[in-house]
């Protein structure tokens, strides 16, 4: 361990680095995301976690960092918050959390390398080597890019078990990450709390962006590319379709799933190479045009090509289901062609999952084409479901994922 600082408690240290983070000009700019949540000394964890709002540090990892290192981990931290890692990329969690976490850092650790080469914020390292994943093929992609390149160089079995990387249990250490992500955490925050959430860290963005123009100093440049989110809609459409959408013809004993395994249940996976319904809510409120909906559709159409869905149902609806277009997979080839919009009135979602329960619709995956305008709720769904918002960034669903879509 080392001495330095030993005169201070961890607490005291991790104070102390937060302030030295804000006084700095290069980061006056993250500010606001500094102070949201809660940021503790944890006797249980081996290194560092969040879960998109509060931070937790473990003691003995702390007190074996050098100043310069636990400004590094801090700063790691935050940008887990700022890029709200643990709400964007949960569905690459969901199939292999390890390299879900992996990616993300990957992400970070470039960006603070990038803005430290004075070395006042470093990697820390133990015997010579860094604890952290730095490389520079990964530059300029986002943590989907990485993530697939590290899924084909390593497979899907790569530290695919449920718990791995999780709050306070995930080393970091030996594995390649410098920190842990309490993933249930993030998933545990209720929705006023989620919605809150986001609020804040799109107000410290807000201001942070505002602070540093005033200060001359440049600022973050992420935080303008924040302000106005750059996220290819079509790649997390194909990663969610791809990684929701999974078969279940048969178990296997061989590959227990990881949904029971961390509640000590041993439970056979499915396996399959065909996967069931997917459906496909479209919005007909006015907003949605030609288009918009030509290009979602021939989207949808080529993920379709390489899941093989059993069937796709379109549902075209406004303040209630329109049309209900069933497609079997050997009719997917004419879906673009053939399909018959309908609707056009007003924006209630709720009548979609109302319409799939009637109707005893058991889909895998739910997406839906809306610009997020709507006349009440974001309904109770039955199946996972991705909202792909056209032009309206601040609509936030407090239920399944958002991606947002610029055409």
């Amino acid at each position: 361990m080392l001495m330095i600082g030993k005169e201070l408690t961890a607490e005291q240290r991790l104070s102390k680095a937060v302030v030295a983070i804000m006084s700095n000009d290069k980061y006056v700019a993250l500010a606001g995301v500094l102070m949201i949540g809660k940021r503790s000394i944890d006797d249980d964890c081996p290194t560092a976690y969040t879960n998109g709002r509060d931070e937790g540090y473990g003691r003995a990892f702390v007190d074996s960092l050098n100043d310069a290192e636990l400004r590094f981990l801090i700063l790691h931290e935050c940008y887990h918050k700022l890029y709200r890692h643990l709400i964007t990329w949960r569905h690459l969690y969901d199939q292999n959390p390890k390299l879900a976490n992996l990616a993300c850092d990957y992400v970070i650790n470039l960006k603070i390398a990038d803005d430290n080469g004075d070395g006042w914020a470093s990697m820390p390292s133990r015997d010579g080597e860094h604890i952290g994943v730095l490389d520079e093929k990964y530059r300029d992609m986002d943590s989907a890019q990485v993530y697939k390149l590290l899924l084909d160089e390593h497979g899907g079995d790569s530290g695919n078990s449920e718990g791995e990387g999780e709050g306070k249990s995930g080393s970091g250490i030996g594995d390649g990450g410098l920190d842990s992500h309490d993933w249930k955490g993030a998933q545990g925050l209720d929705p006023e709390e989620a919605k809150q959430l986001e609020r804040d860290i799109d107000e410290a963005i807000r201001q942070g962006a505002l602070a540093a123009g005033k200060l001359g100093s440049g600022g973050d440049r992420d935080l303008e590319a924040l302000l106005q989110p750059k996220i290819d809609w079509r790649e997390v459409l194909r990663d969610f379709i791809s990684t929701t959408c999974v078969g279940n013809d048969y178990s296997t004993w061989r590959r227990p799933n990881r949904r029971f395994v961390s509640s000590g249940y041993y439970m056979p996976s499915g396996v399959s190479e065909s996967v069931g319904e997917l459906v496909i809510a479209i919005d007909m409120s006015g907003s949605i045009g030609a288009r918009e909906l030509s290009q979602f559709l021939g989207e949808v159409k080529g993920i379709c090509d390489n899941v093989h869905p059993e069937k796709v149902r379109l549902l075209y609806w406004d303040t209630e289901v329109c049309a209900d277009e069933a497609y079997m997979a050997h009719e997917l080839d004419t879906l673009t062609e053939s399909t018959k919009p309908a609707g056009g009135g007003g924006t209630t979602v709720t009548c979609v999952p109302e319409y799939i329960t009637k109707h005893g619709i058991k889909p895998q995956a739910v997406v839906v084409l809306t610009d997020g305008y709507l006349g009440g709720e974001w309904g109770q769904w039955s199946a996972p479901v991705l909202w792909c918002i056209v032009d309206n960034k601040h609509a936030k669903p407090d239920v399944g994922t958002a991606v947002y879509v610029e055409y």
